[in-house]
């Protein structure tokens, strides 16, 4: 039943129609259609998935693109259900988004023994291309080793050295903090504490005063979505950062910012690769997806665009959907769209993309609509993402 009510199907006429039929290429999206990172990804991401799509002109190798999607209801085993059921009995080739890490541990797992492709754009553990890595996987979303060296390493050199940490009590929460702190120890830096916050919870009041008590430098939030719009007001209601406690917030997008409010949210420091307005073209993006989505996109509704573009047109250059010679092709050609101007995928599956250090601007700084970032710096993608050398992907390693 649950399952049955999570499976969308979307842009055809029928299922048993579709899933017979040998002139359609099956993308599916799986992700939180509707809880706490649904305005983070979610819809936003399946309207981009469509996006792509119609600009690759709707089909590929002769056959029409269709794009199912699905609620995971951020739960593994819904999850991976789903996937099973969408790679083994209903011809999907690839699948997009993922979110949360557990979710996309899972699906990892599955498209690995299943040789099919994972198009990584909602989960951001950054297990997925380390430790956890698959051949046919390819990560383009932000990871938490990536924002974590981004945003920790720019607040030690400031001379916050001695860090407090709220995270989800899930595998994003646990591998956010694991990158934060080895950034932190390696500068010099303390971890003096931490506490774990399930998903979905809406009454932050305790940890905040345990983080307030704790005499750190730095109240880190490794949650996302709605628990962090709800963890950060809540900071703002209690005067944390009065107090003297800087706050960083290690996932953040244009969507939690604007949950939050300005007012609330001005200050905090983090890392993105995509800002809509950072210029001309992702102006011109953004206005496009307005007019299939009333939401700014964020940095996961980016990636995902361009990971269904760079899959399409990988499928085009070899003329298969075969999994292991697509995988191929997308790692031997570069990404380089106009939302990831000389992007290209590692061969652990890491997309390497470069950063953009920003802080959210006061109520008084923003001039227009969602006028929301001071870009401070650009950060070279071998300068936030994990260096080969340190990789535990087996496939790294094997090449050696």
């Amino acid at each position: 039943m649950i399952l049955a009510a999570a499976l969308l199907c979307v842009g055809h006429t029928g299922a048993a129609d579709a899933q017979s039929s040998p002139e359609v290429i099956k993308i599916g999206m799986l992700g939180d259609e509707s809880g706490p990172y649904a305005d983070v990804g979610g819809p936003g991401s399946v309207a981009a998935a469509q996006m792509a799509v119609a600009d690759f002109g709707g089909s590929v190798l002769g056959k029409r693109i269709e794009i199912l999607v699905a609620d995971d209801q951020n739960n593994p085993d819904i999850g991976s259900a789903i996937a099973r059921r969408w790679y083994d009995s209903e011809g999907v080739v690839a699948i997009a988004d993922g979110a949360p890490s557990s979710v996309g541990m899972a699906v990892q797992g599955l498209a690995h023994e299943r040789k099919r492709i994972f198009l990584i754009t909602g989960s951001t553990t950054s297990d997925l291309t380390d430790k956890a890595c698959s051949p046919t996987g390819m990560q383009f979303v932000t990871d938490t080793y990536s924002i974590s060296v981004g945003t920790a390493r720019t607040l030690v050199q400031r001379g916050a050295k001695r860090w407090y940490f709220l995270i989800a009590d899930y595998n994003f929460g646990y591998a956010l903090q694991r990158d934060a702190t080895a950034v932190v120890q390696e500068m010099g830096g303390t971890v003096i504490g931490s506490v774990r916050s399930p998903l979905g919870t809406a009454d932050f009041s305790s940890y905040l005063l345990q983080a307030q008590s704790s005499g750190a430098d730095v109240l880190a939030f490794g949650v996302a979505g709605a628990d962090l719009i709800n963890a950060v007001k809540q900071a703002h209601e209690f005067g944390v950062a009065r107090n003297g406690l800087t706050l960083a917030a290690l996932q953040l997008t244009i969507a939690d910012v604007e949950g939050i409010g300005l007012d609330s949210a001005q200050g905090l420091t983090s890392v993105t690769p995509f800002y809509w307005d950072m210029n001309d073209a992702t102006r011109a993006w953004t206005k496009r997806f307005l007019q299939k989505r009333n939401q700014i996109p964020t940095r996961l509704h980016a990636a995902t665009y361009s990971a269904v573009m760079h899959y399409l047109r990988a499928v085009q250059a070899v003329g298969t959907t075969d999994a292991e010679a697509v995988a191929a092709k997308m790692r031997a050609m570069p990404v380089d769209d106009p939302i990831f101007p000389g992007a290209r995928v590692r061969e652990d599956g890491r997309v390497m993309m470069d950063f953009f250090l920003f802080q959210v601007k006061s109520p008084a700084e923003s001039k227009y609509p969602h006028d929301d970032y001071k870009i401070l710096s650009r950060i070279p993608a071998e300068q936030v993402f994990r260096p080969l050398d340190r990789s535990q992907c087996p496939y790294v390693h094997a090449k050696q």
